[in-house]
């Protein structure tokens, strides 16, 4: 093949012996182009075909390329190809090589990249994560703090002032104050301010298109204003019978009362845990009776606590069933509605058991107004972060405050009262407290337990053939480097 390049491109020369560029021929590039095109096939065919056969990585790719440019500068320097000018295609190529880089090299800046802004969003989620788990344990705290405080300064109450409706009705009243509270917040934090009357129309269509008429006041806020009034009332009067760590953690049985009348009333998805959760619950009911002996003043506070629990889960049922789920401003504003209710309609209540002698007291100036105060505002606080606690962290914490007061109320009771923790009793409450947090567990939560014992087995599977592979995978790579070179000698 030189040969005949040789023969068929011969340099000119002129005088002196030095050669002239004269211009291109195209006669002479046709001459020269079968014996280009023979040599290329040639030189793939058997050289860097068989590169490629055992190297399937883009950088042999590359370098396949650019031995194939090379040979095809040697053959036109040395036919003497007229116009060719070896620095300038070498600057072309460096410049080319320059422009665009080389696969590996576009694919590792793409996965820095990449990673790059993967990084920032795991950093942005960790952060806004971190945030709602502080924030969470700081309205855990107060859920705790405020529930258990209110029930304790409730107990207190009763030694001076023994009216548990009358505490009741006045507590209640503080309702009022949820929307003011609420339109503080809007006024504070949302872009877009209204007036008090927009805000209060705009939250209004919550009770229907109509707004909040009177019909609409007896017939969906009337009754939770009595179901409010009746879950507090019977609360209040428990503790006037027993403990407050057996009130506190039968209360707790309220969930497994939610969940029961949820299944039954609004066709909820059916969770066997649950099932067993409100099992727990009823067990649990039954051994705190039996802690005491079945004396009459611990049955009829037991019967007291769950009944209060049965009219908490009622209205929660019932109000998902007629009115759904509420914005904040609409919670807000329904809260205050059942404030005005109380005040209208339930005010008289106190009023004849007052004159009835049955919540009687001498004079308004025994009242101990200021345990009146401070049990309305710890129950007004513990109400607000439980309904509106949701907006800076997550429902399962805030539900964590409640069954975390019992164990505060239990350390109080120690020092205070003569609770006596009897074996019964620990285990009552170990097995509530164990249905509560069993009802905290997500619909999907068997789902998610299969994926991660899935991913476990998947890493125990990956981690041995690792092993293995480190020493396995160096005999292919090593046939690979040793085939070129081989091929390289046979020619």
């Amino acid at each position: 093949v030189v040969s005949t390049l040789e023969r068929g491109a011969a340099p000119h020369r002129g005088r002196g012996g030095m050669r002239r560029s004269p211009d291109v021929s195209p006669r002479r590039l046709s001459d020269i182009s079968p014996q280009l095109r023979q040599l290329k096939y040639l030189v793939v065919d058997e050289a860097i075909k068989e590169d490629l056969k055992w190297s399937r990585s883009v950088e042999d790719l590359t370098s396949a390329s650019v031995g194939l440019t090379s040979i095809e500068e040697r053959i036109l320097r040395i036919t003497g190809y007229y116009g060719y000018q070896p620095w300038a295609a070498s600057y072309k190529r460096d410049e080319r090589s320059r422009e665009s880089p080389a696969p590996a090299e576009a694919q590792m800046q793409a996965g820095a990249e990449g990673g790059g802004r993967v990084n920032r969003c795991c950093w942005k989620c960790s952060v806004t994560q971190l945030k709602k788990i502080f924030w969470g344990v700081a309205v855990v705290l107060g859920v705790c703090s405020s529930w258990s405080g209110s029930t304790q300064l409730a107990k207190l109450t009763f030694k001076k002032f023994d009216a548990p409706f009358t505490l009741t009705w006045f507590a209640t009243n503080w309702n009022f104050l949820f929307f003011p509270l609420y339109y503080l917040g809007h006024v504070f934090k949302s872009a877009e301010k209204q007036s008090p009357k927009q805000r209060y129309r705009e939250c209004c269509r919550f009770f229907g298109d109509n707004g909040l008429t009177l019909k609409v006041f007896f017939t969906k806020a009337a009754p939770f204003g009595v179901l409010w009034t009746l879950t507090n009332y019977l609360y209040l009067h428990a503790i006037k019978k027993i403990n407050t760590t057996d009130v506190s953690v039968l209360f707790c049985c309220n969930k497994a009362f939610v969940f029961l009348l949820s299944w039954i009333v609004l066709r909820d998805r059916f969770m066997g845990v649950r099932i067993v959760a409100a099992i727990f619950a009823i067990a649990g009911i039954v051994m705190m009776t039996y802690a005491d002996g079945f004396h009459s003043h611990s049955v009829i506070g037991i019967a007291l606590v769950v009944g209060s629990a049965s009219m908490s889960a009622l209205y929660k049922v019932l109000f998902k069933l007629l009115l759904g789920s509420a914005k904040f401003g609409e919670a807000a504003l329904f809260l205050s509605v059942l404030a005005v209710f109380n005040v209208l309609f339930v005010t008289c209540i106190p009023v004849i058991l007052y004159f009835t002698k049955v919540e009687y007291w001498s004079s308004f100036d025994i009242v101990p107004w200021g345990n009146l105060c401070g049990f309305s505002i710890l129950l007004l606080t513990f109400n607000i972060l439980l309904n509106f606690g949701i907006a800076i962290t997550y429902p399962t914490l805030i539900s964590l405050g409640i069954v975390l007061s019992v164990p505060v109320n239990a350390v109080v009771d120690h020092y205070t009262s003569e609770i006596v923790f009897n074996s019964v009793r620990v285990i009552a409450i170990i097995i509530i407290g164990l249905g509560f947090l069993l009802l905290l567990l997500p619909e999907e939560w068997d789902v998610w337990v299969i994926k991660l014992l899935t991913r476990l087995k998947v890493r125990k599977k990956e981690e041995i053939p690792e092993g293995n592979g480190d020493i396995t995978s160096g005999l292919p790579n090593k046939s690979r480097r040793t085939r070129p070179s081989m091929s390289s000698f046979a020619h």
